[in-house]
């Protein structure tokens, strides 16, 4: 298909789909040849290998969020950020952290919003402990290293909320999901911070 071709329908129709910019649109339609879902599939792509130029923009708009369970024993309150009150006020951006908040509020309870947030004295505690399991095992000393930092990996993923399967689609984390947006939209988006509540829970 000839770049004449690229009807404004197909620009609109895409850019409705996607979010994207009309340009941006209609590039990817004459890269697609016309083909809806693979122009789709181009923007994606390029719109996620963009979300890493921007996570030194500042975020300073957003939105706070609270979920409370319908047994009323668990509620999270959450503050997710992006650059602007355009994209703030979008449904889009509303419903992700409605999502964020409810996933927190499930059994998965992460404790941090990144790794960079675990306290160094609870890392070495999780350390300490893998290579003692690792030792009680019998393990030979020149695998243990790597025993424990596979264990490390997997505390992560149990703790850490950017690094947790999405509740909804364990095919993506939750960094996968804020990227998501983030090449939707072309902000950046971040979780600033949340706190989980349950009943008779003691807090750290």
């Amino acid at each position: 298909m000839t770049m004449t071709e690229i009807t404004a329908d197909q620009v609109k129709a895409l850019r409705e789909l996607t979010g994207a910019g009309m340009m941006d649109c209609k590039r990817a339609l004459q890269e697609a040849g016309g083909d809806m879902a693979r122009a789709e599939e181009i923007l994606k792509t390029k719109g996620l290998a963009s979300v890493a130029q921007r996570a030194s923009r500042s975020t300073g708009q957003g939105r706070i969020d609270a979920y409370v369970h319908f047994n009323n024993t668990v509620g999270v309150l959450i503050e997710v950020d992006c650059e602007t009150d355009f994209v703030a006020n979008t449904e889009e951006f509303k419903q992700l952290v409605k999502d964020l908040a409810l996933h927190i509020a499930t059994p998965s309870a992460p404790r941090y919003v990144t790794r960079e947030e675990v306290p160094a004295e609870v890392l070495e505690n999780e350390r300490r402990l893998f290579e003692a399991q690792a030792r009680e095992m019998g393990k030979p000393d020149n695998v243990i290293p790597n025993i424990v930092e596979g264990k490390l990996r997997s505390f992560y993923e149990e703790t850490v909320l950017l690094e947790q399967p999405y509740v909804k689609d364990d095919s993506k984390t939750i960094q996968g999901l804020l990227d998501e947006l983030s090449a939707k939209v072309g902000e950046r988006i971040v979780v600033r911070r949340f706190v989980r509540y349950k009943v008779a829970e003691e807090t750290e």
